[in-house]
């Protein structure tokens, strides 16, 4: 397919996107920087990402709300070079990027469980963190969910939980856990971006970006709102291995044409962006494994 017309092609699927699931522009400027900006040393011209957030309809004013809300919160820091104004991710926001890089670009599934009891004045709040990660709460004090990480506090008991009978780990997550919402959510993934595969070697290099962001962060927040239970506890349809193969096939599709944009046109206050880093490459290479 002509380089033309599969521009003509994606523009009507990132139309679908857009009008299915509506951007914040906020969101998208993380989004932005997870992808681009972070693994390139976390600086980025606010100018770059005004013209990356136009690609989806995310006007100049809108952008500039949105990097003075982030700013506000903690996530950037703002730099000034003559009259460009550069921003940066700061130190806790980093933290958090690579946290979530780890989860969207790793494949390993927690296969294990473990029950969580919290005490003290803040177990409430706590137990709403752990519910956010994707556990269940069994009573006030008392979680299960999947073995990824112990909780950071010296007044959790946690204890490792063992599944061997397969029908009765089913029932268990199916009274405690509701997920054909997030079923849902990967199929809608699925249809809005399986097209794209056979658009994706025929993209202008800026179309290339703007898709494979639009990638990121529909499955970015599909990924992040899914508990994420061991599979042994999944249906035998459940389309989140789908949705990943998709992801990482068509990100490693996408990325050769997109991080040739970058190297061109974005760039930090010390010069260009490079297209290709360490980071990127060590990237693509763990998807490479979850395309097949």
């Amino acid at each position: 397919m002509a380089e033309g017309e599969a521009d003509g092609r994606i523009a009507e699927l990132v139309e679908n996107i857009l009008a299915e699931t509506p951007l914040k522009a906020a969101g998208f400027i993380v989004t932005i920087y997870g992808d681009v900006v972070e693994p390139r040393g976390g600086v980025v011209w606010i100018g770059n990402l005004i013209d990356t957030c136009a690609a989806v309809g995310i006007s100049e004013t809108l952008v500039r709300t949105a990097v003075s809300r982030l700013v506000a919160a903690g996530q950037l820091l703002g730099e000034r070079e003559g009259r460009r104004s550069y921003y940066r991710l700061s130190k806790a926001a980093g933290s958090d990027f690579a946290a979530a890089a780890r989860i969207i670009f790793g494949s390993a599934q927690a296969e294990s469980w473990q029950l969580v009891h919290l005490s003290g004045a803040r177990a409430e709040e706590r137990m709403q963190a752990l519910e956010r990660a994707g556990y269940a709460r069994l009573d006030p004090r008392l979680a299960i969910g999947p073995a990824r990480e112990r909780p950071g506090s010296a007044d959790a008991l946690v204890l490792r939980a063992d599944s061997p009978d397969s029908k009765a780990l089913a029932a268990f997550v199916q009274t405690y856990w509701d997920l054909a919402p997030h079923a849902a959510a990967y199929r809608r993934f699925i249809d809005q971006f399986a097209p794209v595969v056979l658009l994706a070697q025929s993209l202008a290099p800026a179309a290339a970006l703007t898709m494979r962001l639009l990638l990121i962060h529909r499955f970015r927040t599909v990924l992040l709102h899914d508990p994420r239970l061991p599979s042994a506890a999944l249906p035998e349809d459940w389309p989140g291995m789908e949705a990943r193969r998709l992801f990482a096939a068509l990100y490693r599709l996408l990325s050769p044409l997109a991080d040739a944009h970058i190297g061109q046109t974005f760039v930090s206050g010390s010069g260009p962006l490079p297209d290709v880093t360490e980071e990127t490459e060590r990237r693509l290479a763990l998807l490479e494994t979850q395309a097949a």
